[in-house]
């Protein structure tokens, strides 16, 4: 079998909030890589949120904030960011409709913890302490944040269809299935952006044919990755739509999806 190109989610489908990542995801991923196989995390996490347990996996990269990012082998070869300005105005915009912005960049987060509080995202206080410095207050740096993406969830009340409206001319949309991971998030990128870009760039770079990738999600911002690649494993806790994508169907993380899945592909 000749090298393949392995897209991995991140939250739901190779790492768990509070639990981590599971050893045998872990050792799959680095089987699959030894191998011969490019390994890649493709999480909506932006770089500022990639902790030191995802790191330890050595994927050869890393495509975060949704596509926004791409980093080979610890290099950085694009960071798609959105002025301060324009980051400003959509998170005053978001206000205005009653959701709670939260601002992602590379190196840091920007939201305020009496906004963003456990009440509105049950591991807001958990994503504070996984940051430490890497989190800043969006109060005194509102003229200064370098971000890639904007996650808002909305509170009682909110006019989310208004906030899409008023947003789309410059960003495209992720809704997250209420009852998923994700809970209702609303993610934000510039238009244009998305996993499936991350992965296209990737495959130009280093040479990589479609018909040699393969992607693993679970959740709706997995979707563009899902039309993108050849190949297409969807978790066991998978969203309905990717569900019905998917050419394989694969148990939870937490139930050996990672390796069953990368066993069905033949790339261990």
């Amino acid at each position: 079998m000749g090298r393949k190109a392995v897209f991995f989610d991140g939250d739901g489908t190779v790492t768990d909030m509070v639990k981590g990542i599971p050893d045998s995801a872990a050792q799959a991923i680095r089987a699959c890589k030894e191998n011969g196989h490019l390994t890649f995390l493709c999480t909506g996490r932006s770089r500022a949120l990639v902790d030191r347990g995802l790191e330890t996996v050595g994927f050869d990269g890393i495509i975060a904030g949704a596509g926004t990012y791409l980093e080979w082998n610890g290099e950085v070869q694009y960071n798609k960011e959105i002025t301060p300005a324009k980051a400003r105005r959509a998170m005053e915009l978001l206000r205005e409709k009653g959701l709670v912005p939260v601002m992602e960049g590379k190196d840091y987060m920007y939201y305020d913890p009496d906004e963003y509080t456990d009440e509105v995202d049950w591991f807001a206080g958990r994503i504070t302490r996984m940051l430490g410095e890497r989190w800043k207050p969006i109060s005194g740096n509102e003229d200064c944040m370098y971000v890639n993406k904007i996650s808002a969830k909305a509170i009682a009340g909110a006019d989310r269809e208004g906030a899409l409206q008023a947003l789309s001319p410059s960003f495209d949309a992720v809704i997250h299935e209420a009852k998923g991971f994700a809970g209702g998030t609303i993610e934000f990128m510039p238009k244009g952006y998305s996993k499936a870009l991350g992965i296209a760039v990737a495959c130009r770079l280093y040479g990589i044919d479609r018909e040699d990738t393969a992607a693993f999600g679970d959740s709706n911002n997995d979707l563009e990755m899902f039309h993108h690649v050849h190949t297409k494993v969807a978790m066991g806790n998978a969203s309905p739509k990717l569900l019905e994508l998917a050419d394989y169907v694969t148990t939870d993380m937490f139930h050996y999806g990672i390796r069953d899945g990368l066993k069905h592909l033949g790339l261990i």
